[in-house]
């Protein structure tokens, strides 16, 4: 019986495509592909899935964080991402907050809301995690 080699090793071919695949890959989809995982590991509900008025719990890590002035108080904005989707954390009333600052990585428990299209969820109750 004659075996080609794609026949004879498919683990070993998959394997080097899977290498491969992962070598051309930018530093960013590598990233998103650790924070997914994190988050699936953890047991958070990822960010693409989470739907409006859901209480969720979510994982990841923080792109940007902005101070916004909203009529007579300012509020403390943060980008939060999982690799799968974008999460918009709004704390009212607030100039900062504790351990909030872009690359931090969190879990934050709320309840998903939408705001111009956008997932947000409001003053949040957070937890800091190591890197």
């Amino acid at each position: 019986m004659t075996t080609t080699p794609d026949s004879a090793h498919p683990p070993l071919r998959r394997r080097l495509r899977v290498a491969l695949e992962r070598a051309l890959s930018s530093t960013g989809q590598l990233e998103d592909e650790a924070l997914v995982r994190q988050a699936v590991d953890s047991g958070a509900t990822p960010i693409g899935e989470a739907q409006p008025r859901q209480s969720v719990t979510v994982r990841g890590a923080l792109v940007a964080v902005t101070l916004s002035p909203r009529r007579t108080s300012r509020w403390l904005e943060a980008d939060l991402t999982d690799g799968t989707g974008m999460l918009r954390l709004i704390w009212m009333g607030r100039r900062g907050v504790a351990g909030i600052t872009p690359g931090r990585r969190l879990v934050v428990h709320g309840r998903i809301g939408v705001e111009h299209g956008r997932r947000v969820m409001y003053n949040p109750v957070y937890e800091l995690v190591a890197a």
